[in-house]
């Protein structure tokens, strides 16, 4: 009956019906594709790799950049260059050039002053002007090393200082500041001459200095515009080379990969005739093979797939006829078979009821078998049509409260619950998608079996649950005789009993309907093996997605 069931859930292979739009089966020879996959294959093994063209990309921008790099580093070291000479060497000669002029217009001052005053107050200009050429004059000779005609002007301008000093400078102070009076030689004229001749090597050195620094600029300037041009050359040329490289990579690699996955794309949506070309890299051409080879094996195979889908579809009509014939016998055993099983066991409580104690103990005995055994059949075969009816009959499930489905089940089992004196406590029940009376037959069989495998003490039976997303998981938690771990699994299966019909009455379906049901939703159902005292059964149920929603 359960083999009929899942034969009628409309399920089947999914392979069945898969068929390629347009496709014929390849009628190609073996060897025909062999020699096309060769020819390909040594076409493609004849490509440039795509690591290969890669490197050679990057050896291309790794010299086109260096030699960019050593282009501007030379203009860049002659703008330092020039910009270090006259920063370093000629601003600063100016400089100590014009500081020199000033020193000596200061002693020539400090000279006729003392010569006019006689007060030596106005010697100090000299002898500061003595000390600021000294310093000048030092400096000169190691910035002068390179101003062409420079050494030479600095010469002839210390030769005649020193001459207007000794033969100037020096009598007349050592006079004054002897007799307060000026000497008659040398006179004012020669000092004069002597000092107007320093002016004509200074005003060389300056002119020589002044010349070179105007050389230096203009090369400077020139140096700076060589650096831009060079700079923007880089540039431009980096520009084209990375449009040169984009161009080139696309066209060999970029390209042909774009047009492989597009291809491959076209063959996986179905179009397995479509021979994919192989262009580009050697990688994109082997891919290209490999997605050939691959359609090619799945022409050759969809032949057989679709015969073997043929066979499945008549194998499911088969199934889908002996399904409707079980259907039919399910009418029959619950309508035409029970009515003379009803009627077996009403002739039979007849006789016990006629002619009890007027026949003999054994006679009164076999009447009880034959009543007991028809009331079981009846039993037995409402059991199993509703058994065959879990996952067969077609109802859509809906949202329904399981604490409702418990309630029904309660009422149900009120008989038994007041016999028994049961307890039943239980947690806040969640909302879950199924069949109202396939939730309540679940709860009725797990809470029956917990009073009718009861203990000495009254039934108390705890039904919990907890989220463990994506399911519910129920426990149905009893203080009864328990469950060996060993049976664990054969309890769920059909007419597995434990005990004797003598000890406990039933018919050894409950659970397996218990396992029916809630694998029919997407679950599953254990024994806790692990609890204490009696036995505790766990089963989940899905998360309905409103439920998943709203939580």
């Amino acid at each position: 009956m359960s083999a009929t069931g899942d034969a009628g859930d409309g399920q089947r292979s999914p392979a069945a019906g898969v068929r390629a739009p347009g496709y014929t089966a390849s009628t190609r020879p073996a060897s025909d594709s062999a020699r096309r996959f060769a020819a390909a294959a040594e076409a493609a093994a004849s490509r440039w790799p795509l690591g290969r063209i890669t490197g050679a990309t990057i050896v291309v921008m790794a010299l086109i950049l260096m030699i960019a790099i050593a282009v501007a580093g030379t203009a860049l070291a002659d703008l330092s260059s020039d910009r270090s000479a006259v920063d370093s060497v000629l601003d600063p000669a100016e400089l100590s050039s014009q500081k020199l002029g000033y020193a000596l217009v200061n002693q020539e001052t400090g000279v006729r002053g003392y010569l006019l005053s006689g007060q030596k107050s106005f010697l100090a200009p000299y002898y500061s002007g003595l000390a600021e050429q000294n310093q000048q004059v030092s400096a000169l000779r190691g910035l002068t090393v390179t101003v062409p005609g420079a050494r030479a002007d600095l010469g002839v301008l210390e030769t005649r200082i020193d001459a207007w000093r000794a033969g100037y400078a020096v009598p007349v102070v050592a006079s004054v500041a002897a007799t307060g009076k000026p000497p008659a030689s040398p006179s004012v004229q020669t000092g004069k001459a002597l000092f107007d001749s320093l002016r004509t090597p200074l005003g060389s050195l300056q002119m020589a200095i002044t010349s070179a620094r105007a050389r230096a600029e203009a090369a400077l300037d020139g140096a700076a515009r060589a650096v831009d041009t060079t700079l923007i050359f880089i540039a431009v040329a980096l520009l084209l080379l990375i449009g040169a490289i984009a161009t080139v990579l696309r066209a060999a690699a970029i390209g042909p990969l774009t047009r492989l996955a597009r291809e491959a794309r076209q063959v996986a949506a179905g179009d397995f005739g479509h021979e994919v070309t192989t262009a580009g890299p050697r990688e994109a051409a082997d891919l290209a093979l490999d997605v050939n080879r691959m359609r090619e094996r799945i022409l050759s195979e969809l032949s057989a797939v679709q015969a073997a889908n043929a066979a499945l579809q008549a194998r499911a009509r088969d199934l889908e006829r002996s399904n409707s014939e079980l259907e039919q016998f399910a009418y029959v055993a619950s309508h035409d078979l029970q009515e003379p099983l009803r009627k077996v066991a009403s002739f039979c409580q007849l006789l016990q009821r006629r002619y009890i104690g007027q026949l003999d103990a054994r006679a009164d005995q076999y009447i009880e078998f034959a009543v007991d055994g028809a009331k079981r059949m009846q039993v037995l075969i409402d059991d199993l049509l509703a058994f065959s009816r879990v996952g067969r009959v077609d109802r859509e499930a809906a949202l329904i409260s399981c604490a409702s489905a418990l309630s029904a089940a309660r009422v149900n089992l009120a008989a038994e619950i007041r016999k028994s004196g049961a307890i039943i406590e239980t947690d806040e029940l969640p909302v879950v998608r199924a069949e109202f009376s396939l939730i309540t037959s679940l709860f009725q069989n797990l809470v029956g079996n917990a009073i009718k495998f009861r203990g000495e003490k009254p039934p108390h039976i705890t039904v919990s649950v907890r989220r463990l997303d994506p399911f519910w998981e129920f426990c149905v938690a009893d203080n009864g005789i328990g469950i060996e771990p060993e049976y664990a699994e054969r309890i769920f299966v059909i007419f597995q009993r434990l005990h004797d019909r003598s000890s406990y009455s039933g018919t050894g379906i409950g659970l397996a309907m218990c396992r029916k049901i809630v694998e029919y939703y997407g679950g599953k159902i254990w024994l806790e093996t692990t609890a204490g005292e009696g036995a505790t059964f766990c089963f989940t149920l899905p998360i309905p997605p409103v439920d998943k929603e709203t939580t």
